[in-house]
């Protein structure tokens, strides 16, 4: 602190004039001094204070660019101090501990002004507003696909350079994007942390808990913009979509039959190399789809989900349900078109149509002989095996 000292009240170059012209100042024991004279030297020493400089500003600035420095070094660092005291999840900064406190919560403070939906993070409503515009800011140079967001196009570049930075550590498997990464962990510790609170079915990922409840409540939020027709899984929506264009993008390379869906294509690629990798753990028997499997599973355990809400029969499978229905309504949507002939079942139509040719898909072999029906194989073999089942 810099020293004033007293002034002369007939010096005007005193550096502090206010003193010399202030004719009503109080001693310090409140009692009011008219001559300027009630202070004494070492009194006004050190109560008087230094005027605030420009060094002030000069601290503040540095300040702000330690904070700075500090906040990049631990962003470089592995260090994480903050931590969430309910699951013990760490993070590098503040605000992103923040951000996760909200996933222990039901909380949604971020709305949607147009329709209302609520987001737990600001970041979530700005790409979400883009859902209401249709812009799309993020092109691909190469192939000119746009995307919504940055990280889309970022994941979509991969597909041209066939990169997969983002490795399992436990098998080798490789995988474009770190959420994947992340998902196929859970195949190796079998952890299925999301349960469903009404049948208690668990689940690996939170998105398939969310699809799983719409069986249970019956909600279909994806529509066909074409027919209307809804659907509880935005998956759907798009393979439905190829029905009225006509697309069938996945060909298989050996016999180039060609599918609406992937999952098709793999499935059916099985039926070249006979591979069948799901077994019931009950008698052994093996299947090319999962599907397939769970359908069986049920023929030990008499489960019959599917109920006709006309008769009350119960089904294995949906499709048979489905088929069951037209018993009711008398609807027959497939059609032969070679002679008009119409069918409740697919499986129906397609057997009609190898009356129309002479192909005899179905062979014996061990004698050879063809048939154009598998049933009627089925029947021929028991001429082998002399079987009586009935």
């Amino acid at each position: 602190m810099e020293e004033f000292r007293a002034n002369d009240p007939s010096d005007t170059s005193s550096p502090m004039p206010g003193l010399a012209e202030n004719q009503n100042c109080k001693s310090p024991d409140g009692s009011e001094d008219k001559g300027g004279g009630g202070f004494d030297e070492d009194q006004l020493i050190h109560s008087v204070e230094a005027p605030e400089g420009p060094h002030c500003s000069d601290q503040s600035e540095e300040s702000s660019k330690l904070e700075i420095s500090n906040q990049q070094q631990l962003n470089n660092s592995e260090e994480k101090p903050y931590a969430c005291d309910q699951c013990g999840k760490a993070f590098k900064q503040k605000g992103n501990l923040k951000s996760h406190l909200l996933t222990h919560t039901d909380e949604k403070p971020y709305t949607c002004d147009q329709c209302g939906k609520a987001f737990k993070h600001k970041e979530y409503v700005k790409s979400h507003l883009l859902t209401h515009t249709g812009e799309k800011p993020y092109t691909c140079d190469q192939c000119g696909k746009a995307f919504k967001h940055k990280t889309h196009l970022k994941s979509h570049l991969l597909t041209h350079t066939g990169e997969k930075p983002y490795t399992c550590d436990q098998c080798g498997n490789g995988f474009k994007q770190k959420a994947h990464l992340n998902y196929h962990l859970l195949t190796h510790t079998g952890e299925k942390p999301y349960t469903c609170d009404q049948c208690g079915k668990a689940f690996k990922h939170k998105v398939n808990l969310k699809s799983h409840l719409r069986t249970h409540t019956g909600e279909k939020p994806y529509a066909c913009d074409q027919c209307g027709k809804a659907f509880k899984h935005k998956e759907c929506v798009k393979s439905h979509l190829l029905t009225h264009t006509g697309e069938k993008p996945y060909a298989c390379d050996q016999c180039g039959k060609a599918f609406i869906q992937k999952g098709n294509l793999k499935s059916h690629l099985r039926t070249h190399t006979g591979e069948k990798p799901y077994t019931c753990d009950q008698c052994g028997k093996a299947f090319i789809q999962k599907a397939c499997l769970n359908y069986h599973l049920r023929t030990h355990t008499g489960e019959k989900p599917y109920t006709c809400d006309q008769c009350g029969k119960a089904f294995i499978q949906k499709g048979n349900l489905k088929s069951h229905l037209r018993t009711h309504t008398g609807e027959k949507p497939y059609t032969c078109d070679q002679c008009g002939k119409a069918f409740k079942q697919k499986g129906s139509l397609k057997s009609h149509l190898l009356t129309q040719t002479d192909e005899k898909p179905y062979a014996c072999d061990q004698c050879g002989n063809e048939f154009k029906r598998k049933a009627h194989l089925k029947s021929h073999l028991r001429t082998h095996t002399g079987e009586k089942p009935y």
